[in-house]
């Protein structure tokens, strides 16, 4: 098992086998004009220490990712995403080792089959390569997206106009957002956003808005998508602690360990939330963490 930081990953038992910490480090422009830079980054670079490599020197395209926990090898393959931003949305390519055969293949955004935390190693590919490149196309004249929650108020309070911030001030805005919701790892055990937000049929929602009037919404291409925060915590679990696990007083998203739970616990927590969103509305949540058991 291939492991980068470890921050997205639930060990419900100790691993039977070989855990090889992934430190493969690098990052440099592959091309650039006018426009674009074409950056590579290697896998085992801190995710958010990229983020800030390019913030520093004015690319745009992933200061929305700014904080997001783990290595630049899980990126691609969690797609991950934030405020309103996606990794497939300046993906260009990803190489990896095919561990049958020890050759490195090219994957593009196509071939790695994007969608909502969702990539091909997640599905039928997990288990069978190892990351170990991406390249992405960032912007040398940026405009970022402020749109998605509290970026614009934010930068407001700061004294600076949404609309001609910098990336570094979106960035810094994205900091001091998720700083103010999150627990630090280091504080409190957490893995950040145990489940992802769903995505349910627009006649399913309907129906649900007619009992839950003040259902929190996004309409999307295929669907609708209701915030997981707003289910669970409708649900009566926001800062409610279970022995020493507990959902998060100041994000029902985060699931988190005071101490000396188990692995098993924090599973068997998040199991009795699935069924509590279940029973009370009818949508299953789907956990965005990696589940070793």
């Amino acid at each position: 098992m291939f492991l980068g930081g470890g921050s997205n990953v639930l060990f419900c038992k100790d691993y039977d086998g070989l855990i090889i910490r992934n430190n493969i480090k690098g990052i440099h422009i592959e091309r650039e004009d006018e426009q674009y830079v074409y950056l590579k980054a290697y896998s085992g670079e801190v995710w958010h220490e990229l983020v800030m490599h390019c913030v520093e020197r004015n690319w745009g395209g992933i200061e929305n990712l700014s904080l997001i926990p783990g290595t630049v090898g899980a990126a691609p393959m969690q797609n991950i995403g934030a405020y309103g931003v996606e990794l497939e949305k300046c993906f260009v390519e990803l190489e990896a080792l095919n561990l049958e055969t020890l050759e490195l293949q090219t994957f593009n955004k196509e071939q790695c089959q994007f969608g909502y935390r969702e990539s091909v190693f997640k599905r039928h590919l997990k288990g069978h390569y190892f990351i170990y490149s991406i390249t992405l196309k960032l912007d040398k004249h940026p405009h970022s997206n402020i749109e998605y929650g509290d970026i614009r108020q934010i930068l407001s309070e700061k004294g600076t106009a949404p609309e001609s911030a910098s990336i570094r001030e979106v960035s810094d805005a994205i900091i001091a957002i998720r700083s103010s919701k999150l627990p630090d790892p280091k504080v409190l055990g957490n893995s950040g956003s145990f489940f992802k937000n769903p995505v349910i049929p627009v006649d399913q929602f309907e129906k649900l808005k007619t009992d839950f009037p003040d259902i929190k919404h996004f309409p999307q291409e295929n669907g609708v998508k209701v915030p997981a925060a707003w289910l669970i915590e409708q649900c009566g679990w926001k800062g409610k602690r279970v022995g020493e696990t507990g959902s998060h007083a100041k994000q029902a998203l985060v699931l988190v360990n005071y101490g000396a739970a188990k692995g098993e616990e924090i599973y068997q927590l998040a199991l009795d939330i699935i069924q509590s969103v279940k029973d009370k509305f009818g949508i299953l949540l789907e956990p965005e963490v990696n589940l070793i058991n």
